[in-house]
């Protein structure tokens, strides 16, 4: 397989910048209120859920995994004829890898968001819809896990870690050892992992707070010493 490095590295780039539109600053703009002001600061689907409500949380959710989603989508699709010189992509393929480095893009691209001064969100939604258009089933696997963990935990965040901590591995065992794939994918997950830094010392200190809602009537009002800080 010839990869045509020029057509990969424009696609790279054209991910990071689409998975970096904050669209949880957006829809909160929309609303009156500055997400990185309140709450945690954060951009993502939990502080929105908590400050703004659930109209506006599913949306965060649907256009930060859609994002993601089509990013990878898209790359499976095309890469064939535009980079891969006709080699079909699919996990279990020698050119896996290229979709795998779409994923990195896509997680990076959130995370360090070019339109907010290289902060963003955590990365969560972005990495599961990135899975979900490549390895959809591995992608619903991810998703289950989280779902089981966040409910029995009441903490997002712990759900987050322990998804984006094994998605490698989930991968292999899935479609069985495609080195340089999971590796890659492994590294996206470890650096969303890495936004959830803060989350992981909250925890280990028994303070990380529920997962709840804002409702009507609630104050929006900063909770995090380091809101505005872009953490």
């Amino acid at each position: 397989m010839q990869v045509n490095v020029a057509a990969l590295v424009a696609y790279l780039v054209a991910t990071f910048f689409v998975c970096g539109i904050p669209f949880g600053k957006i829809i909160a703009r929309a609303k009156g209120v500055d997400i990185q002001r309140v709450g945690s600061g954060n951009i993502g689907t939990t502080n929105v859920a908590r400050e703004i409500g659930k109209g506006a949380a599913v949306l965060t959710l649907l256009f930060d995994a859609g994002k993601g989603a089509l990013a990878t989508g898209l790359a499976g699709a095309f890469f064939p004829q535009w980079v891969t010189g006709g080699v079909a992509c699919d996990p279990t393929g020698a050119d896996a890898w290229c979709v795998g480095l779409v994923m990195m893009a896509a997680v990076c691209g959130h995370i360090f968001s070019p339109f907010l001064g290289f902060h963003g969100g955590k990365g969560i939604a972005v990495g599961v819809g990135s899975l979900l258009g490549f390895a959809w089933p591995v992608g619903l696997i991810e998703l289950g896990i989280f779902i089981a963990i966040a409910y029995l935990t009441k903490r997002v965040s712990a759900g987050s870690i322990t998804v984006a901590g094994i998605v490698g591995l989930v991968l292999a065992l899935f479609y069985g050892p495609n080195l340089p794939q999971d590796l890659i994918v492994e590294a996206a997950g470890l650096v969303v992992v890495w936004a959830h830094r803060s989350n992981i010392r909250k925890l280990a200190r028994g303070e990380e707070k529920p997962f709840s809602f804002h409702k009507k009537g609630d104050p929006v009002a900063p909770d995090d010493p380091s809101v505005g800080a872009g953490k």
